[in-house]
């Protein structure tokens, strides 16, 4: 019987779960009114969000519970990284984009690495609702999930926050660089 590689051991389950902790009670900002043994009950019952997790955390993006969407009953964990995930940097935004370079082309892109990863990119709404738990992107920039009729003319969207304000651009799907990544939402 092969072991599932979606699967932490328990030191790295034991490590996860303290840091999550940990920056659940120092950011209590983010989440007022939740409380974390309800998370982690939550949690123990999907390892394989706890892996997703832990794929977050492997990347730099130091997730974080943002809210609970009562109708699901599902908290909501975004990558709470000052700045865009270091690890998920100087990415295309999709796949499409990364075929159609011709010249230096990127390791990966955005929208598959977040689907390997179990997690969904913000979308424009998430990303505004974030700023107003802190001021994140001050110095990158965060690709989100862009409309398909942008998408189809060959654009892709993304974010940061400068002077006090949300900014949402455009750029070619196939550009990246080094201060953009993305940010990612998952729930459980």
């Amino acid at each position: 019987m092969t072991k599932n590689i979606k699967e932490l051991s328990p030191e790295q389950r034991e490590e996860l779960l303290s840091t999550l902790k940990t920056r659940f009670e120092e950011n209590m900002n983010r989440h007022k009114d939740l409380e974390w043994a309800k998370v982690q009950a939550k949690l123990d019952t999907n390892p394989e969000k706890l892996w997703s997790l832990h794929e977050m955390e492997k990347t730099f993006g130091e997730p974080d519970v943002v809210g609970f969407d009562e109708s699901e009953d599902k908290y909501i964990f975004n990558d709470c990284s000052a700045e865009s995930p270091k690890g998920r940097r100087s990415v295309c935004y999709d796949l499409a984009g990364l075929e159609s370079r011709k010249k230096h082309k990127p390791e990966n892109n955005a929208i598959d690495m977040a689907t390997a990863m179990g997690i969904e990119l913000l979308t424009e709404k998430q990303y505004r609702a974030l700023q107003q738990l802190d001021n994140f992107d001050l110095k990158t920039s965060s690709w989100v999930q862009t409309p398909s009729d942008i998408r189809e003319l060959g654009g892709a969207l993304f974010c940061d926050y400068r002077y006090g304000h949300v900014f949402v651009y455009h750029n070619g799907a196939s550009s990246y660089y080094g201060a953009r990544g993305f940010r990612g939402s998952l729930r459980v």
